[in-house]
Order: C-alpha cells, then structure tokens, then sequence
C-alpha cells in the first residue's frame, strides 16, 4: 500500500524542534510508520528552485496538511502573505486534509496577521490547541489515527459492518431481499412484510449507515455479483479418488454468489457424489422413494454455513470444501474468536460471530442458530448415523473434518433388505433448477428428456432438493413446482 504522505508546515524559526520530533515520531511509530510518510522542508537536498515553489509542490502532492501555529506570521512576499498561509489556502483549494495544531502560549504577543490566518482556520475546520511537545505528540496522534478510522484504513468494528466499499442499492438484488424476507418469515416470524422496501430492509438488519453507504454484509447476502467487490468470497469444492489431495480430481467447481447460494451450490455438491441408500416405493406410484445418504444433509450444510459465515473476509484464501474416500473437509479462512477452543466446541459454549451482521440474516432465513449450538449439532448428527465422532482442528485455517461410512461399516441400512448403495454421479441439478423456472408444470418424464438422464436420476435430485427445502410442490401431486432458492 502507498503511504499517506503528511506535509508538516510551520515558520521556520518557531518550531523546528517540534517538526524534526512529529517526523521522526511519525516514521517510528509502530501504528502511524505503517501508514504515513511525514515531509519536512530541512530534509530536502538542494536544488535550483525556489523555498515556496518547494513547499506549494510539496501540498500538492500530499495527503494531509498539517499545520503548527504560533505566535509569528513569518517572512512575508510582495503581497503582505507568508508561506504558510500560501501553503493552507492551496490545501483548502485542493480539498486536503487539514490538521491544525495551535500553541496556546503568550497569545497576546501574537503577531495581528497570525491571528487573522488562525480565525480563517476556525471558520474552515476544527484545529486542536497544545502547550508543550508532549502534548501536541499525543494530539496529532489522536488525530492521525482518527484519520486512519475515517478513511477505514484500520477498523475497530467487524468486517461485514465496513461501508468502504463504494457500492450503492444498485448493486444489490431486489427479489433476493423479497425472497430473504419470505422466508425469513415463514422459518422465524420476521416482523417486516414482503413489500418492504430494500433500504428499509437493509436498516432493519443494520446494513446501511446515516449516509446511506452499503455494508460488506449487504453484498455478500444479497449482491447481484458479491465477487465484484470481494473476489475471494467463494466456494471452491473437489472431489478426490483416494484419501489425499492426488491428481487426477473426478470433479472441482468453484462456486460464486451470495452467500445463501454459496451454501446450497456447496451442499449439493457434497451430497450428490456420497453413497446414497436408496429403498423402493412401496405404496403407490405417489409416494416418495425413502432415501438415505450416506452423510447427514444437516451436518454437512451446518459445517458449510459456517465457514461460509463465520470466515474470515480479509484473508486471501476461500473456503474450500474436500471430499475424499474417507472424509469430507471444509477449510475456513480464520481462526476461533479469543476465549473459544477447539475442544469447547464439543460442548455448549457462547456463540460469538466473526461477522455478525452476517450471522444475523442467516439465522432469520434458518441457516444457522445464534446460540452456539452448530458444531455441537454436527456432532450429534453424525453420531446419530453412526459415524466417527466428527473433528474439528484449528491451525493456519479451521477445519472440519466429517468421516464418511466408508461403503457398510458404520450403516446397517446399506447392507439390510433389497436396498442398496450407490455411487452418486454428478448431478446437473443447476439445470434442472432453471428447468424449473422456466415452466413450474414440467413433468419428471420432460425433465429427463431435456437432461439426458433416467426419470430416476431425476427424481433422486428433486427428492435432495426437496430436503434441502429448495424445492416445494403447490397444488399437491399434481400441482407446480416452486424453486425457493
């Protein structure tokens, strides 16, 4: 990053000591020296131009003008003006930033034209006084890091609350914000209705500030194109022949969109290439085949969520969904809130949001729950379908690690009665998804056709689907279908 560059202005003969101590002070802060790069005149080599065109050069190209005020007005030019009033008004001209310092010591021997220039500051800005270097140190720093908070170059709030992002409503979706408030409705009672405006739902949920800027967490719920503006808020999924990260891969998709999408696209690719039980209708054409997988669609969905919640947005790196032979993995970004540690996770423990405003929505639209019950879920999930007690591992990155069944070890209903395993093959369920849309009344026979599938692939997908609660029949059996994501 390019530092901010401070031009410390003054006269000459009156604070020289103070200006040697503000630029060495400011290159050896360990805050401040990551930031700025302070300018004083005594530091510039010689050369053939004149003391003023040095000084009008050197506003121009900073960032901040900082100005120390005393009692003298300076050497004056043919006009009665002195530099440094030279040097403020071409800062006021050119919109820089302005941080005035003024000794309030022997102010009634300050020179007429002095006092004139410190009124003008006072009707432009709010200049701050000091009596001594050690307190004129510690207001500049007060200052600068303000500086750095304003302009969001550091943060004492979370990521997703950030609204230095330069978007605007334009850039998000309203029928996500529509679709987010119906189900966030019929899943947790949310008070707004669905003809809610977006920026009353983006205040409700505290997305939007008094200026109307759009926080981080607005984007990654309901963002035509989150990526845009957070490039690496993506899912990358592979799939592995064997038990380690071996070439050649079966299957890798990158996934992008909001973050509800990011979910959904994650688990469906995890729970179309499981083993899945798969039984036999039994009464009737109309009933639903009875199906088991060989993961718990609630445990691999939980432990998606939260990587994709609870992620840290600021790393480089996304979140990365594996399955191998024997397990399944899901790398996140990040590291366990102070206080919280891997073992606390196996039991209850206080839930602490590393993007609340993110975790907010997500629990209204039932993805996740706000008392710190998700890992403790996937454990109970997994124990309920036998499985190997599920792992959780935090090193540069947290992880999660769910042990598959591993064929008929730990299900007795893979091996019982005429049912059987299967692999699962890769499943075009995005394409049946926009078949869907396009016409609600497309029958199973239809949907195969166009898919290139048997009528059974087919119903395997909408029966995950319907899991999921993505997909919904109105008007009974022979009614339309309803994507809801």
């Amino acid at each position: 990053m390019q530092r901010i560059r401070i031009f410390i202005s003054s006269v000459q003969s009156e604070f020289a000591e103070e200006r040697a101590m503000l630029c060495h002070y400011i290159r050896t802060d360990a805050l401040l020296g990551k930031f700025f790069e302070p300018f004083i005149f005594e530091e510039v080599p010689a050369n053939e131009f004149p003391t003023s065109h040095v000084y009008l050069k050197e506003v121009e190209m900073c960032d901040i003008y900082l100005g120390l005020y005393g009692n003298l007005y300076g050497y004056e030019d043919e006009e009665g003006i002195s530099p440094t009033e030279r040097e403020y008004d071409l800062a006021a001209k050119l919109h820089k930033s302005r941080l005035i310092f003024i000794k309030s010591i022997d102010e009634d021997r300050r020179h007429p034209k002095e006092t004139a220039l410190i009124r003008k500051v006072e009707m432009d800005i709010v200049r701050k006084t000091f009596v001594d270097i050690d307190g004129l140190r510690t207001s500049v720093y007060a200052s600068l890091v303000r500086y750095l908070e304003e302009k969001e170059f550091i943060r004492w709030k979370p990521f997703d609350a950030s609204c230095d992002n330069g978007a605007t409503l334009d850039d998000l979706d309203e029928d996500k914000m529509r679709n987010f408030i119906y189900m966030a409705r019929s899943k947790r009672n949310f008070p707004l209705p669905v003809e809610t405006s977006p920026a009353a739902l983006l205040a409700h949920l505290d997305l939007i500030d008094d200026n109307g800027r759009i926080a981080n967490a607005a984007l990654l719920l309901f963002g035509k194109k989150p990526q845009k503006y957070f490039i690496t808020s993506e899912v990358k999924c592979v799939q592995f022949y064997g038990d380690a990260v071996e070439k050649p891969m079966p299957a890798y998709q990158i996934y992008r969109g909001d973050v509800f999408e990011l979910v959904d696209q994650a688990t469906s690719f995890v729970m179309s290439r499981i083993d899945n039980w798969t039984g036999t209708r039994e009464e009737g054409d109309n009933a639903a085949v009875p199906t088991h997988p060989e993961l718990p669609i609630d445990a691999v969905k939980e432990a998606i969520v939260n990587a994709v919640c609870h992620r840290d947005y600021t790393s480089n790196a996304s979140v990365q969904v594996m399955l191998f032979r024997n397990r399944l993995e899901i790398w996140n970004p990040g590291s366990l809130p102070y206080g919280l540690t891997v073992q606390k996770l196996h039991g209850p423990h206080k839930s602490l949001p590393a993007n609340p405003l993110l975790a907010d929505p997500m629990y209204w639209n039932g993805y996740i729950e706000k008392v710190g019950t998700g890992t403790e879920d996937i454990i109970n999930k997994c124990r309920e379908y036998g499985l190997k007690a599920p792992e959780f591992h935090q090193e540069e990155d947290f992880r999660v690690v769910i042990w598959r069944a591993s064929g008929s070890q730990n299900d007795p209903k893979v091996i019982q009665g005429d049912p059987k395993a299967i692999q699962g093959d890769p499943k075009p369920v995005e394409e049946l998804i926009r078949l869907i849309n396009k016409n609600p009344s497309i029958s199973r026979a239809g949907l195969a056709k166009q898919l290139g599938v048997s009528e059974r692939q087919v119903r395997k997908i909408m029966n995950q689907l319907r899991a999921e609660e993505r997909l919904v029949r109105k008007g009974g059996t022979t009614g339309e279908w309803i994507i809801i994501r």
